[in-house]
């Protein structure tokens, strides 16, 4: 598999939101390495709609909850129903249960709803009463935040921030691309929105997964990786602003994350292995919601992306 079969994919999205490059490869790069997407940005910017782009354009089966404080982890899991014919009760799958899941506006749910879906990204699995119920090979959770300073908004357990992969951050449009928006939004009106002629089948997609993880990642990237993200918990020794601006650093995950998410830039980019670019070019969406910054920072005005930034330039490419 290559790059090319991907193309159909990138071009379905591409075709129903406008611009937004770094999100449809963020989403392309989730999909690929196995992982789950955070996607935040102000309501109105086609999140859901790009989400939706991306399950037409795979098989599979798709579903969309929307987050209010009064879901219940049922919602999500599904519950027991009883039998009288059968006399014993039946369990009903919830919506975990498809291959691509839209979690709109996420934070808006309580916490009960939260760790339901965090055993469901973590581990695969959820539990019902005293059994557990595997999810599909193919589960992807790609889920959609407005900004925390939006009303009826919470912040998310750090333990589900670091199930997802990467966040994407979605931007407000330059004036030429809203101009585009509009004459979209004119020739769609009234028209059902086109479909992907044949969307990419589930065994292609494990075949470019695993395509994706033999690509080679020279041991001295390793070693790279690593001081990234350790350079994120002893901050200091870079750089004392550093040091005054970080709470917090990543885990091992990050890590993990930060390879994968590499090895999946550098094959979308048609390369035959992994140079310290791809891996600075990833860093930023990894690192964006695993690091908790001081109150010193945020009276600054400086933002993870600021932090990671600064830090790329410090960290020593072997």
């Amino acid at each position: 598999m290559t790059p090319t079969d991907l193309k159909p994919v990138r071009d379905h999205i591409a075709a129903q939101i406008i611009g937004q490059a770094d999100f449809i490869d963020s989403m392309l790069i989730c999909l690929l390495s196995d992982g789950h997407l955070l996607v935040e940005g102000m309501p109105g910017l086609a999140k859901t709609t790009a989400v939706k782009a991306l399950a037409e354009a795979v098989e599979g089966d798709f579903h969309r909850i929307q987050f209010t404080p009064d879901l219940l982890p049922s919602d999500l899991i599904g519950t027991d129903i009883y039998r009288h014919e059968k006399g014993e009760f039946e369990f009903r799958p919830g919506p975990l249960f498809h291959n691509i899941l839209l979690a709109d506006e996420v934070n808006r749910a309580p916490a009960k709803v939260q760790s339901a879906l965090l055993e469901a990204m973590a581990e695969h699995q959820i539990t019902v009463g005293l059994r557990t119920y595997p999810l599909p090979d193919l589960f992807m959770v790609l889920a959609t935040q407005n900004p925390v300073e939006q009303e009826g908004t919470y912040h998310l357990p750090e333990a589900q921030l670091d199930r997802f992969l990467m966040q994407a951050v979605v931007t407000y449009p330059s004036r030429e691309e809203e101009l585009k928006i509009l004459e979209l939004d004119a020739q769609q009106r009234g028209e059902p929105a086109a479909r992907p002629a044949a969307p990419l089948s589930q065994a292609d997609l494990f075949r470019m997964r695993r395509d994706v993880s033999a690509l080679y990642l020279d041991p001295k990237l390793h070693h790279y990786i690593v001081d990234l993200i350790q350079a994120t918990r002893q901050p200091r020794r870079y750089d004392p602003d550093l040091g005054r601006w970080c709470r917090f650093g990543a885990s091992p995950r990050a890590s993990i994350a930060v390879a994968r998410c590499a090895r999946a830039r550098a094959w979308l980019d048609g390369d035959e292995f992994v140079a310290p670019h791809h891996i600075q070019s990833v860093v930023p969406a990894i690192l964006r919601h695993r690091l908790l910054l001081t109150f010193e920072a945020e009276a600054e005005g400086i933002t993870t992306d600021a932090f990671v930034d600064r830090l790329l330039t410090l960290v020593a490419i072997p």
